[in-house]
């Protein structure tokens, strides 16, 4: 219960909070990170081991290989349900042991315990129960070790926990969104008789359908399973065949290099990006770490 009350104690606590506070969540996303990192070794030893038995994978086969980039688990990750699931039973294990040393320690009921460790690891801090406020206490030394370790824990596992939540809480409103656009946007649902816009050099557009009624031809005898792409007997450019498969050329690119040279690239773990290359913080560790968020971002 030590508050500064002097305006240089004060000053300090601005100065020092800002350096403090920034190590602090630079800490925390570490922990994430290795953690992450951890669990997803751990999972995808699980995989193989599960593809051995199911006898998908051979015998001899070894990490780090060209079947193992063939197989794509170079590139396998972890499902963010699991992650959730393993972190949410931690959290809970860990609050239950806490609670049992504050019950026994501190003299609170079992409940009150439970719920001044959520309110302490999830940082929110009512000050209604306070830990280690007693003159004295039995193994007094041993106690407030034990509660630094709990708390510390405690906040490092509620603080993933509540990023893993974060980016299931994402992709719900993600769905959402799409879901709302496919039904208000008069792209997805056009007026009857409007001229369907021309998204990409692919879909035909207004003007497709203006050349196929001067033939003769029937606009709308298109089938669900042919909507958005051209028919057999369509002409494209070059010119809007490469505009509108950028990425496919470069995917096939990629492809006749590894053809030509024999073997797919292999991804060094110690040369690839950390978990704070493709985003800022712990969203960015969980979009590369994880498989639901990676096709999302």
């Amino acid at each position: 219960m030590t508050t500064p009350a002097t305006v240089g104690g004060k000053a300090f606590l601005i100065a020092y909070g800002l350096f403090g506070c920034a190590g602090t969540i630079l800490f925390f996303n570490l922990f994430l990170e290795r953690i992450i990192s951890l669990l997803a070794f751990i999972m995808r030893a699980c995989r193989e081991r599960q593809l051995r038995r199911s006898g998908l994978l051979p015998a001899t086969f070894r990490r780090g290989s060209a079947l193992s980039e063939a197989d794509s688990l170079a590139g396998w990750k972890p499902s963010v349900y699991h992650v959730l699931l393993i972190l949410g039973l931690f959290a809970v294990l860990l609050s239950c042991c806490a609670s049992a040393m504050y019950t026994s320690v501190e003299g609170w009921d079992y409940v009150d315990s439970l719920y001044f460790c959520f309110v302490t690891f999830s940082t929110i801090g009512f000050g209604d129960l306070v830990s280690s406020q007693h003159a004295a206490y039995r193994n007094q030394g041993l106690y407030r070790l034990g509660n630094f370790l709990f708390i510390l824990l405690g906040v490092c596992c509620i603080y993933s926990l509540f990023n893993v939540i974060s980016i299931l809480i994402k992709q719900v409103l993600n769905w959402m969104l799409r879901k709302l656009s496919c039904r208000c946007c008069a792209r997805c649902c056009p007026a009857p008789g409007a001229p369907l816009s021309r998204r990409n050099a692919i879909t035909p557009g207004s003007r497709l359908r203006r050349r196929l009624a001067a033939l003769g031809a029937d606009p709308a005898a298109r089938d669900s399973d042919a909507e958005g792409r051209r028919l057999s007997g369509e002409l494209i450019s070059m010119r809007d065949l490469t505009a509108s498969n950028k990425v496919s050329l470069a995917l096939l690119q990629k492809q006749l290099s590894e053809t030509a040279n024999g073997y797919p690239r292999s991804v060094c773990v110690n040369t690839r990006q950390n978990g704070f290359s493709g985003g800022v913080g712990a969203l960015g560790i969980m979009n590369n770490r994880l498989a639901e968020t990676s096709a999302s971002r």
